[in-house]
């Protein structure tokens, strides 16, 4: 076992609070800093599923990526989502940690592990000022179907699937991604000598615009990949990172998709 104080403590290291965004909302959500950890569950997001997921492990804390509470939340009524949420942690003696924009960008963090998943290599900044954002290169080109196709299977399988614009055809090298909602970083991406830019939660006018741009530049292709689906890969790196240094506490990689969508229909 080991306090939760010296998981927060360890967790501020490899993931700084000087890195959390002015709206973020990283951090020890709930939680009393003497309680002794045995088993850590981690978790893209904090839901109900997840949190009896957590009660039936024996699970003591949940490390999440996104934070229990991002937006205002003025009351913890239990027949109001995050005042269930939150009473059944307390109930149930499970603390809440979440590291979110000060875990995007660090090295092994969420972006650099989703870069490694699809075949990257040569990892730098897409925004070399800001330092966030990764750029890569495939050791082989390929085309952007068949790159489409590995990133497929790389990722776990979510309704969406994976959504692509661009020629089939297109050889792919060079390819910069944002893990999680990227489409503030498209002009960026744009100028950045790309054959690819890869994120999620594109917004049709901004993706119509970018593509469009493209067309009178020979700017990159653009690939739209599920949320849920390009954060999860980096658990298993955070828990490796974690178990390193913890060896008395199990640290436990959540298999639930806490993705928001069940199915698609086609005609």
């Amino acid at each position: 076992m080991e306090k939760l104080s010296s998981l927060v403590n360890h967790f501020n290291e490899l993931w700084p609070e000087s890195e959390v965004a002015e709206w973020d909302r990283s951090g020890l959500m709930i939680g009393e800093l003497t309680a002794e950890i045995q088993t850590v569950v981690l978790s893209v997001d904090v839901t109900m599923e997840v949190l009896e997921h957590a009660r039936q492990l024996g699970a003591n804390l949940i490390l999440s990526h996104h934070p229990m509470f991002l937006r205002g939340v003025h009351t913890l009524r239990e027949d109001l989502v995050k005042g269930a949420e939150a009473g059944f942690a307390i109930k149930n003696q499970i603390a809440v940690f979440s590291a979110h924009t000060n875990a995007d960008f660090v090295s092994d963090g969420v972006s650099q592990t989703l870069a490694k998943a699809l075949g990257l290599g040569s990892l730098n900044f897409l925004d070399l000022e800001t330092k966030q954002g990764v750029t890569g290169t495939l050791s082989e080109p390929t085309t952007l179907l068949n790159f489409a196709r590995a990133a497929a299977k790389a990722l776990p399988s979510v309704a969406q699937g994976i959504k692509v614009s661009g020629d089939p055809d297109r050889l792919i090298s060079r390819v910069g991604l944002v893990a999680g909602a990227g489409d503030s970083y498209l002009d960026i991406a744009q100028s950045a000598n790309l054959d690819l830019f890869i994120t999620s939660d594109l917004r049709h006018h901004p993706s119509q615009d970018f593509i469009e741009q493209g067309k009178l530049g020979s700017g990159p292709a653009l690939m739209d990949i599920a949320h849920w689906a390009a954060e999860w890969l980096w658990l298993e790196t955070a828990k490796q990172q974690l178990s390193d240094k913890f060896g008395s506490v199990s640290f436990i990689v959540s298999d639930l998709s806490t993705d928001p969508w069940d199915f698609v229909v086609m005609q």
